[in-house]
């Protein structure tokens, strides 16, 4: 048996639907389409979110706040999820940003925020883009050492 050779269950194979051709199909004339009006027509597609004229929804209900287009996104990192990793051997004592990519935590352009959640006692030292005061602590409390990356 090889996978060319595979053919689906005879239920599962339906034939199109063949329209237009003729009364006997039971497709043919409007070819399942109705009678006259826009969506009958060729090319009679509406764009998604048309309400035939009438003001839509998205721009009916009021917007709140403000989208800071210059806003950092960081990729937060818990200590006790280093500590896992660190455990299982795919982190070392020096972490930098590559070995974080490499172990799957981060993407090659997210930006990294150590965060301060779990124990940790392990002498490490970590380059990151920040820091929170928690894991800052928590890491030199342990003898190990933060590196901001400018």
């Amino acid at each position: 048996m090889k996978l060319e050779n595979l053919k689906a269950p005879a239920p599962n194979r339906q034939t199109r639907k063949r329209v237009g051709r003729g009364e006997g199909s039971g497709l043919g004339q409007q070819s399942g389409r109705g009678h006259k009006g826009q969506k009958s027509n060729s090319g009679g597609s509406i764009k998604a979110g048309f309400e035939g004229g009438q003001m839509p929804l998205q721009r009916r209900i009021p917007k709140f706040g403000f989208k800071n287009p210059f806003r950092k996104e960081y990729a937060g990192i818990n200590l006790d999820v280093i500590t896992d990793f660190i455990q299982r051997e795919k982190l070392t004592d020096s972490i930098t940003k590559q070995d974080l990519i490499n172990c799957g935590l981060i993407h090659k352009n997210d930006l990294v925020k150590i965060l301060g959640r779990g124990e940790f006692e392990q002498k490490i030292s970590i380059e990151a883009d920040a820091f929170t005061k928690s894991a800052a602590e928590k890491i030199e409390k342990a003898g190990g050492t933060t590196t901001v990356i400018a």
